[in-house]
């Protein structure tokens, strides 16, 4: 497996290409969700991902002030033949590594608080419905 880490600038064509099939398949397809996946932040956002054969891991780190004051991760997925491997452990813990110790927001999944939690985020918000899905803010200070 080989990890990437770049600036949108520094995406191949390729890159882009693989990236947004795991997105679409995952958020759009599986989770039964039509919503504009390209919503102006991938531009400003590093892209982090793995790959063995395809892109098998992905998350984007979006600078502050682009989407909340704090650094965020978002996009984080996994794909569904990989799940419960660890992979997404591994992922997210790159990018937190790769933000280095700053404060980091994300909108995150209701059913995935626990998850995030293990990582030291905690609740920020209140549930919210996001392209008809429960999300919450979570807050790792």
């Amino acid at each position: 497996m080989c990890w990437h880490d770049r600036p949108f600038g520094e995406l191949s064509v390729v890159d882009l290409y693989a990236i947004t099939a795991l997105r679409e398949r995952v958020f759009i397809v599986e989770q039964a969700c039509p919503y504009l996946d390209a919503d102006g932040l991938d531009p400003a956002s590093r892209h982090l991902w793995a790959e063995a054969d395809d892109v098998v891991a992905y998350l984007r780190i979006v600078p502050p002030g682009a989407k909340f004051e704090e650094v965020s991760l978002g996009r984080i997925v996994t794909a569904p033949e990989l799940r419960g491997t660890g992979l997404g452990r591994v992922l997210v813990s790159r990018g937190l590594a790769s933000v280095g110790g700053v404060p980091v927001r994300i909108g995150a999944q209701a059913h995935l608080e626990r998850f995030y939690a293990d990582f030291g985020f905690r609740r920020a918000s209140e549930p919210y419905l996001e392209d008809g899905i429960p999300h919450l803010e979570m807050l790792r200070a």
